[in-house]
C-alpha cells in the first residue's frame, strides 16, 4: 500500500503572531514552525500501517525551502520519502491543485491530510484534493483500519460517531483521535541521522491560480482589565455585578 501524507508547515501555537504591510501579510520573523498537529496524527497513523502492513509512506508539502526542516522532521519520525512542491502556499484551491498532480502521478492508495491547518483553518484542501484525483473522501476521521483493499473509517458527526467503509483510493481528513496523543512520536537521534540520507525531492509547481487572497488580518481585541475583589467583601461584589457589570 502506498500512502501519501500531506504536511502543513505552521506556526507553533506558542508563537507571538504579528502582521506586516498594513496587516495584509503574516510576519514570520522569530516564529517557530512545526508540523500541523492534525497532520501529525495522520503521519503517526501512516507509520502504524508501515510497521504493521509494510506500507510505504511519502510526505508532501507545498512551500519554499524554509519548510524543509518540517519535512525532515517527518522523515525522522519514519516517513520514507519527502516531496516539496516549490511554490508558496497561497490558498486552499491552489494547494489542492498542486498536490493533486503529484498524488495522481504517484498512484497512491491512501492520502492522509489533517482536516485543517491550525494557521488559516480553511478546512478545504482534503475535500478538493479528493475531487481532483477522483478518490473517495471522508473528513473528521478519528479511526482508520485497512484490510484487503477496503477501509473502515470512524468519523466524528454531530452528537456522536459514524462508521463507514470505503474502497481505495481514499483521501481522509484526520484529527485528534486518529491516534492517541500519547502515540505521537518524537524523533530520536537515530531517526534524525537517517533522515539526512532519505530523499527530499523538490518538484516544480504547475502554477495553479489561487482563487482567493487575504485582504486584511486582525488580531483579537486585548483582554479587558480585571478587577479583584476581596473574597470576604461580598457586598462590594454584588454591587459591582449589579451596577457596573449589570449581569444581575
Amino acid at each position: 500500500m502506498k500512502i501519501l501524507v500531506c504536511i502543513s508547515h505552521v506556526p507553533d501555537t506558542t508563537s507571538k503572531i504579528n502582521f506586516t504591510e498594513n496587516d495584509t501579510k503574516f510576519d514570520t520573523n522569530a516564529v517557530q514552525f512545526v508540523i500541523n498537529p492534525y497532520d501529525e496524527f495522520g503521519l503517526t497513523r501512516a507509520m502504524w500501517f508501515k510497521e504493521k502492513q509494510g506500507a510505504s509512506v511519502d510526505v508532501i508539502n507545498v512551500g519554499g525551502a524554509e519548510t524543509e526542516p518540517t519535512l525532515r522532521k517527518a522523515l525522522a519520525i519514519g516517513a520514507d520519502n519527502a516531496i516539496r512542491i516549490n511554490t508558496e502556499a497561497k490558498d486552499g484551491f491552489q494547494v489542492a491543485k498542486e498536490l493533486a498532480k503529484v498524488a495522481k502521478e504517484g498512484n497512491y492508495d491512501l492520502v492522509i491530510a489533517g482536516r485543517e491547518s491550525i494557521d488559516y483553518n480553511g478546512g478545504m484542501v482534503p475535500g478538493m484534493l479528493a475531487q481532483l484525483i477522483g478518490a473517495n473522501f471522508v473528513n473528521a476521521c478519528t479511526g482508520l483500519e485497512i484490510e484487503d483493499n477496503k477501509a473502515t473509517i470512524i468519523r466524528e458527526i454531530d452528537g456522536g460517531k459514524e462508521t463507514l467503509s470505503s474502497s481505495l483510493p481514499l483521501v481522509i481528513g484526520g484529527q485528534k483521535g486518529l491516534v492517541e496523543e500519547s502515540d505521537l512520536r518524537i524523533p530520536n537521534m537515530r531517526g534524525i541521522m537517517m533522515a539526512r540520507k532519505k530523499p527530499l525531492n523538490v518538484v516544480e509547481p504547475i502554477n495553479a491560480t489561487p482563487q482567493t487572497e487575504a485582504a486584511k488580518f486582525e488580531k483579537p481585541a486585548p483582554k479587558g482589565e480585571v478587577k479583584l475583589i476581596d473574597p470576604e467583601n461580598l457586598d462590594e461584589l454584588i454591587n459591582l455585578l449589579h451596577n457596573e457589570a449589570k449581569v444581575i
